[in-house]
């Protein structure tokens, strides 16, 4: 009897133990499985970091390594992008028409011989090869991708001669179609970043991912509309020139250069030469903005100089910008709307500058700048 009894109280308390250890055991495991940290939104992070947009910067940093500028033997220059490790650039058959050899600028300003290899008389492209740049790492290209209204984009190129310009905007159009004899440009983006003569060749990149998704080709002057070609329906067309190049170039008409600068492209240029320099300004580039200068100018004002002109300013707005020609020299009439810093805080004014643009070396300098009252 006695050992029934003391054989009950060990069975009872083992039974007791096991339930305590069973007890503290689920709510600590329970517990930390509350309280830990959500694998799903773990997962879900690393999707949104993965997915995130690089920076903008970031994007142009090294897209300029990889963009380069198409100069002719008559003068005109043309934009364009390394493609591929073969040292093959990609630009548009009209920049290069009727040209054999090129000179390509990259831009730490170094020159190099390139060698048109393939050119259409039907579709707006070309490539050109250049030896010296063999294996230097190219731009990524998505071919695949096919953008939608809205989306952001990036425009570089050298706009007017202006080397590494960038431009932003959105897609504002799809599966556009327009012919500008000889070619024919079928279901391309249109694009509201404004690019100028010299932007084209040059690349259109995706800002989401920083890859090339377009080839920036044409432009109606009314509204500054853009358009580029779908990367991806060329790059069968540019692989097949790139693996075997043509022995025999198209004879294509060369575009005719003008010997004199027509009237109405001065004025064009005279007024993106200005928003530029006060875009310049407003990115605190004032290397660039500098360089927009005249020699006369430069003589009189050192760079240290000039920089400090503009540190305290924070941003300068066009609110009115008008042309004027007088014989060789154009001017500028713009009214800027400045806010500066100050020592009691910003200060906002409003003042009438005219700039005067005049060729040095056949290129648009500003020579003066006039402040009226």
């Amino acid at each position: 009897m006695k050992n029934r009894i003391v054989f009950s109280i060990i069975v009872s308390l083992l039974i007791w133990i096991a339930g305590a250890v069973g007890f503290f055991y689920i709510k600590e495991h329970t517990a930390s499985k509350i309280f830990a940290e959500s694998m799903i939104l773990k997962k879900n992070e690393g999707i949104t970091k993965h997915q995130s947009p690089p920076e903008i910067k970031e994007i142009i940093r090294e897209a300029q390594k990889k963009v380069v500028m198409v100069e002719l033997e008559d003068g005109t220059v043309g934009s364009g992008f390394l493609y591929n490790h073969k040292g093959d650039i990609i630009t548009n058959a009209h920049v290069v028409s009727g040209a054999k050899d090129v000179k390509i600028r990259t831009t730490d300003a170094k020159g190099y011989d390139g060698k048109v290899i393939g050119i259409s008389t039907e579709t707006d492209v070309a490539v050109v090869r250049v030896e010296a740049l063999e294996n230097v790492e190219p731009l990524n290209l998505s071919p695949d991708t096919m953008l939608e209204l809205g989306d952001e984009i990036l425009a570089l190129g050298s706009p007017l001669g202006f080397q590494n310009t960038v431009t932003t905007g959105i897609i504002s159009g799809t599966d556009r179609d327009l012919n500008v004899e000889p070619y024919k440009y079928n279901n391309v983006y249109q694009i509201s970043a404004p690019i100028a003569p010299g932007n084209s060749g040059g690349p259109l990149i995706d800002r989401q991912t920083g890859n090339v998704v377009g080839i920036n080709s044409a432009r109606i002057e009314q509204g500054n509309i853009g358009f580029s070609l779908p990367i991806g329906t060329v790059l069968s067309l540019v692989n097949s020139w790139s693996e075997t190049p043509m022995k025999n170039l198209p004879m294509l008409e060369a575009i005719d250069v003008p010997k004199e600068i027509d009237e109405n492209k001065i004025l064009e240029t005279s007024d993106y030469l200005v928003s530029y320099f006060i875009e310049s300004i407003n990115f605190k580039d004032f290397v660039t903005a500098y360089s927009l200068l005249g020699s006369d100018w430069q003589s009189k004002v050192d760079y240290q100089s000039f920089r400090n002109e503009y540190l305290n300013i924070l941003s300068i707005s066009i609110e009115e910008l008008k042309t004027i020609k007088n014989e060789d020299i154009v001017t500028v009439e713009t009214v800027l709307s400045t806010v500066q810093q100050t020592d009691i805080g910003k200060k906002t004014t409003l003042k009438k500058v005219n700039y005067v643009i005049a060729y040095e070396n056949d290129q648009a300098k500003i020579i003066a700048e006039v402040h009226k009252d």
